[in-house]
């Protein structure tokens, strides 16, 4: 129990901290341009690696992009992550995209084409 709560705080410290990160010490556009957030990071039981979720409404292609920007600079975050937090050792950082809101926008879609086709039906 005591280990999740530790997990669940250092990573939500270091979503905090990364999202600064990406807004204002991160020198690129294509990331300051389309609004990337940060949805979750999942760290591993040691703390020694992390999957950071990102979330953005760019088009799928600029998705991409940003996913290898962001994977390119994970060094650069990392180490300004590491002037910024005081931990043993700063976790190894893989950026993934976050595909929940798009696969709730998709269900969405769905409900309410079904809802037009209930409305003529009637």
């Amino acid at each position: 129990m005591n280990n999740n709560r530790r997990i669940e705080k250092v990573s939500s410290l270091l979503k905090k901290e990364i999202s600064l990160i990406l807004m204002n010490d991160l020198n690129n556009n294509l990331i300051l341009e389309n609004f990337v957030s940060i949805t979750k990071i999942e760290l591993s039981g040691d703390l020694q690696h992390s999957k950071v979720f990102i979330s953005t409404s760019a088009e799928e292609k600029i998705k991409q992009l940003i996913l290898e920007n962001l994977n390119c600079a994970k060094n650069k975050i990392r180490f300004l992550l590491s002037q910024r937090v005081k931990m043993r050792r700063i976790p190894d950082l893989v950026f993934k995209i976050d595909r929940v809101l798009d696969q709730g926008i998709a269900v969405l879609k769905v409900l309410d084409e079904l809802r037009e086709k209930n409305g003529k039906n009637k």
